[in-house]
Parts: C-alpha cells; structure tokens; sequence
C-alpha cells in the first residue's frame, strides 16, 4: 500500500521525470559553442575560404578606388578653376600688340586650362588681318601660349591718299599713311589674294633679277594680260602677262645695256627695243 501509494503522489519521481521530458511549455536557449567545439579542419576550411573571397574581391576594391581616384582628377582638371587659367603669353608680335592678340583670343579668366577649345581660339587670332598663322597651347597649371606668326610684307599698293600693305600672297593687311621704305609699289586696282592682277604682279616681283630690282620704280598692272616695270631714268619694261617671268627677266637684264626706253619681253623668244 505505502509503495503504491508513493508512486501515485504528485510531484514523485516518475512523475518529475515525465515532466521534464514531456512538458511542452519547456524554453529552450542557444549557447555559443567555445573555438574548441569546431574541428581544427573546419576551421582552416573556413579560414581559406575567407582568404579566396578577399583575394577575388581585392581586384574589384582597387579598381573602384583608381576609377574613383581618376574621376575626382577629371572633375578638379575639368570642372573647377583649380588649373584655371591665370595669364595669356603671346609670342611673335611686332605689328600687332599682345593686348590685340588677347582681346581677340578671347580666353576667360579661371577657365578651366584643360577644357580650353585651343582651336576656336587659333581661328580667333587667326581672323587678325596681320597673322599668317598661329598656335596655341596650355603650359599649366594656369597659362595659355598664343605663338604668333604675322604676314611679311612684299608690296604697296596706294589707296586714295593712303598706302596698304600686301603679303606674298597678296592678303592686305596694314594700311599706313605713307608709302613705307624699302617695299616696291604696284599699282592695280584692287589688291587681294583673288585678284589676277595682284597675283601676277606679286609673280612678276619674285623672279626679278637684283639689277631689275635695283632700278625698279614701280610695278603697273593695266590687266593681268598687260604688266609693266617702271625703271629709273625713265625706261620701261612691258613684260605682258606672269608667265615666263623668270626668263623675261634674264632677257630684260641683258638688255638693259642697250639703248633704248622701252624692251619689250612679252614675247621672250622675240623682243624689242625702242
């Protein structure tokens, strides 16, 4: 009866033990395993394949950091004044003032050096009546280089009361008071790279021989079929038109030790004095 009865009380040992196997209000709770509760193989597999993802994604972290290091380059030489610009240096003027030259550039200040359309500013300058040719470039961190080649004068040509300036190509670009010394003079009537009469006078001007030239007074283009040297003492040289001039003028200085006022080398093979 007592052993029955033991084993019927609540709270009894068979009782607890069911309770702590089969309660199913129970809580559970995870506790950290120690470093030694994880094999050493699992470890050194789980270090390595640690180290593969750095190495893989080591590549892509120093690329990011360049591209990131290339673009804030980019904006701080493109996009702020840092390199700015800060002076205009103007090389090869004699003609021309380097103040003309800058106005005409046209170049704002703090631009950024970099971003400049060196171009645009060569057509620019280049749209000056005195410039043959120019260049440009960037001397950094804050300089723009405008080199300047003006046009070498060769000829004069009068207009009205004043005298203009022309270049071996025939480009009128000065236009001075006073006929200027040492430049022979041509007459035609309207001076430029496109006219024949200009062009053939120009011609004429380069193939003439030192004794020619020493004795010219003026060169006279009634048409670009009819041209005529002036010389000193009154003599006249009727050359015709540009072609031949080289052998025109050999003839024409061989002659001029014959008496006479006009030799007439239109026709080379076949001259005459009179």
């Amino acid at each position: 009866m007592t052993g029955a009865a033991g084993r019927g009380r609540p709270g009894g040992p068979a009782a607890g033990g069911r309770d702590r196997q089969g309660d199913p209000t129970r809580r559970w709770r995870l506790v950290r395993a120690g470093s030694d509760a994880v094999p050493p193989s699992v470890r050194r597999f789980m270090r390595r394949a640690r180290q593969r993802r750095l190495r893989a994604a080591l590549p892509w972290a120093v690329a990011g950091a360049v591209l990131a290091l290339v673009g804030l380059s980019v904006w701080v030489v493109y996009g702020t004044g840092v390199f700015g610009v800060r002076d205009v240096r103007v090389n090869g003027t004699d003609l021309l003032t380097p103040d003309q030259v800058r106005a005409a550039a046209a170049v704002r200040s703090g631009a950024p050096l970099a971003g400049l359309d060196t171009g645009a500013i060569e057509r620019r300058v280049g749209g000056l009546a005195q410039v043959e040719r120019v260049s440009v470039s960037r001397d950094f961190p804050g300089t723009v280089v405008v080199d300047v080649v003006e046009r070498t004068p060769v000829a004069v040509v009068p207009r009205g009361e004043a005298f203009v300036v022309v270049d071996a190509s025939g480009v009128v670009f000065r236009e001075l008071p006073a006929r200027p010394d040492g430049l022979p003079l041509v007459r035609v009537a309207e001076p430029g790279p496109d006219d024949l009469g200009t062009r053939g006078a120009l011609t004429v001007l380069t193939s003439l021989t030192d004794a020619l030239r020493q004795g010219l007074v003026e060169v006279v283009v009634d048409s670009p079929a009819r041209i005529r040297l002036l010389l000193a003492e009154g003599r006249e040289v009727v050359w015709g038109d540009a072609t031949d001039s080289a052998t025109k003028a050999d003839v024409a200085t061989a002659l001029l030790a014959r008496e006479g006022d006009v030799i007439d080398v239109s026709a080379p093979d076949v001259v005459t004095i009179r």
